[in-house]
């Protein structure tokens, strides 16, 4: 399996014939280019135009994160796998409403289910969660009666609002409230927790997608417009509480990460570099880490379950297959 490789130090990317190595004051480290298959760079990084070439050649992906750790942008190698006829498919599905709602509903079916069995495998452990369990429930109960996308992305609001009055139950520790969800800057240690998950989830899907013919300008619960990508902001609010929040509750409930590890000052709450390391190494662990698929009848990775949704999406907009989301067991 090819793995990924995070930088938090400062330095140089360069190329050395069929190899490449990361330049620090401390001397030069190699990494094999085969087994390689993204980058993700937090530290202040330059780059040669050979080395440029060279991972494009070997098509690896570069994702860039500021001084903050928000996302910044990605460089990827030329879009071998671009569609003219997907991209038809996919604006054919996003300007007619009645197969934009069809899309739309799936995705805050799959995020409202996921959200339910994480709540319902914590109140099956002693957490006093039967009335955020039940709200969840009647609000999830509405998808199928709205009729526009707005009406859909209100409902999803709503749940993930309640959804998260359960963390305080769940995490039960005093360091880690969760008060409110607050956003650039986040406003305490635990919405500092989940939005750098959520950006490292948003960038691991856009690099899935890019390996697919779908292109990632063009959603369908969030609207295409002059932002960027919205696809991988659709597929990830199924994977949000199966990836994301179950590591938080990992690094929290295990102390492997503490308020020492964040940075705060007037504008909010930021994670430390060691803080950020400690969250992409159990965040990459929970991606190689498998669960056995129902349909499938064997182990594959949740990474795995990620490309799988976007195939699934193909076959959807190719009228091949309907599409249904993956909604996990807790």
């Amino acid at each position: 399996m090819k793995k990924n490789v995070y930088i938090f130090n400062d330095g140089e990317l360069r190329r050395k014939d069929n190899t490449f190595y990361f330049k620090t004051e401390q001397g030069k480290k190699y990494l094999p280019i085969e087994d390689l298959k993204e980058i993700y760079v937090f530290g202040e990084v330059t780059v040669s135009k050979k080395f440029l070439e060279y991972v494009s050649q070997k098509e690896i992906l570069i994702h860039f994160f500021n001084y903050y750790g928000y996302y910044v942008g990605t460089y990827y190698p030329r879009e071998h796998l671009n569609s003219g006829y997907m991209i038809l498919k996919q604006a054919e599905h996003y300007l007619c409403e009645e197969k934009r709602l069809v899309l739309a509903r799936k995705f805050v079916e799959g995020s409202a289910k996921n959200i339910f069995n994480v709540v319902r495998y914590y109140k099956n452990r002693g957490k006093g969660l039967d009335d955020i369990e039940d709200q969840i429930l009647n609000f999830s109960k509405t998808i199928e009666q709205c009729s526009s996308t707005p009406e859909l992305m209100g409902i999803e609001g709503n749940i993930r609002d309640i959804y998260y009055q359960s963390f305080d139950e769940i995490i039960d520790n005093d360091d880690f409230i969760f008060d409110k969800r607050t956003r650039r800057p986040p406003k305490n240690h635990l919405n500092a927790l989940i939005s750098f998950g959520n950006s490292m989830l948003y960038v691991l899907i856009l690099s899935e997608i890019y390996k697919t013919h779908l292109d990632p300008r063009i959603g369908f619960l969030h609207s295409t417009n002059f932002r960027r990508f919205t696809l991988n902001l659709d597929v990830a609010e199924i994977f949000k509480p199966i990836i994301v929040d179950r590591v938080i509750f990992t690094l929290i409930g295990r102390n492997m990460i503490n308020i020492e590890d964040f940075d705060e000052d007037m504008e909010g709450v930021l994670l430390k570099e060691k803080g950020r390391k400690i969250f992409v190494e159990e965040f990459d662990k929970k991606l190689k880490s498998t669960i056995k698929h129902r349909d499938l009848g064997r182990n594959v990775s949740y990474n795995r379950l990620i490309r799988m949704e976007l195939y699934k999406l193909q076959k959807h907009l190719m009228a091949e297959k309907d599409y249904f989301p993956y909604v996990s067991r807790w």
